[in-house]
């Protein structure tokens, strides 16, 4: 039996993926949590072989929970189950070592697929999201300082704003703002952030 760890803070979807996996019969859910930290400790708990993981969840992302839980035990084989398809945000998640990453929008048979599959030791990608890796491949990437004013950019803060937050002049910041318009191609200050958040350079946390 492969045994599952369903981890959203959503109880609909974990409730979704209860009644698929509970169909099949060579696996089964052994747990759930509702965010990182419980997603931790229920891992500690059941060892389980495949672990869903949501990447939006409050007190512990699921990123940060990944990375704790593959820190802890390498051999710990992670699906990453979410609504963001930002080719930022799915590196992230392989750099912290998830061996899946679908979107909730193609559950079903690819996800009983896909448990199947990282069980055996692959990796899984959804033609849609690899098709955004490798769109994206040869962008140059942000700096962190340049995430750092794009955020604030997020927040309606004017030039001088950000100068004052960041501790840097406002020609720093003109600066900053002309090579993020540059790297993701973005006609405005609007649109920057619309393909920030698209890609999941940042988000609305």
């Amino acid at each position: 039996m492969i045994r599952v760890l369903a981890v959203d803070d959503h109880e609909i979807v974990r409730d979704g993926i209860a009644r698929l996996v509970g169909t099949q019969s060579d696996m089964e859910l052994i747990a759930e949590a509702s965010d990182g930290r419980e997603a931790i400790e229920q891992f500690r708990k059941h060892h389980p072989d495949v672990t869903l993981m949501d990447l939006q969840m409050p007190n512990l992302c699921g990123i940060d929970a990944i990375n704790a839980i593959r820190a802890e035990f390498p051999e710990a084989r992670i699906v990453v189950l979410t609504t963001y398809a930002g080719d930022v945000q799915v590196k992230r998640a392989l750099q912290a070592g998830a061996h899946g990453y679908l979107l909730k929008g193609s559950l079903r048979k690819e996800l009983l697929e896909t448990i199947r599959a990282v069980h055996g030791g692959q990796k899984r990608l959804t033609p849609e999201i690899a098709a955004e890796l490798a769109e994206h491949a040869m962008d140059s990437a942000l700096t962190p300082r340049e995430i750092s004013v794009l955020k604030l950019i997020v927040g309606g803060n004017s030039n001088k704003d950000i100068a004052a937050q960041l501790h840097l002049t406002e020609e720093s910041v003109k600066g900053y703002v002309k090579n993020i318009l540059l790297k993701l191609d973005a006609n405005d200050r609007t649109h920057a952030v619309t393909i920030g958040l698209k890609r999941g350079i940042i988000d609305l946390k």
